[in-house]
């Protein structure tokens, strides 16, 4: 499995000792399940702009409607206010 170096300051590492010790964990797996749990969380974020710019450009002509001081003036031209 391909590995990474990771540099921490001295006070990082002790406060990393000491959670590790807290969680009766070790400080590899500490700084990995921390690592996993912010790709998951960048994923998730990824994927919820991505649904929402899908939903928003499927629902553009209701939310013009809804919203017709938001639009800029250009692109209110054809659209049912």
């Amino acid at each position: 499995m391909p590995a990474l170096n990771v540099e921490f300051s001295d006070r990082e590492l002790e406060d990393l000792r000491q959670m590790a010790k807290e969680r009766g964990t070790s400080m590899k797996a500490l700084v990995r399940e921390a690592a996993a749990a912010d790709i998951v969380r960048h994923r998730a974020l990824k994927e919820g702009a991505e649904a929402f710019r899908e939903f928003f450009t499927a629902h553009a002509d209701e939310f013009a409607a809804a919203f017709p001081d938001d639009e800029p003036a250009a692109k209110t031209e054809g659209r049912a206010v």
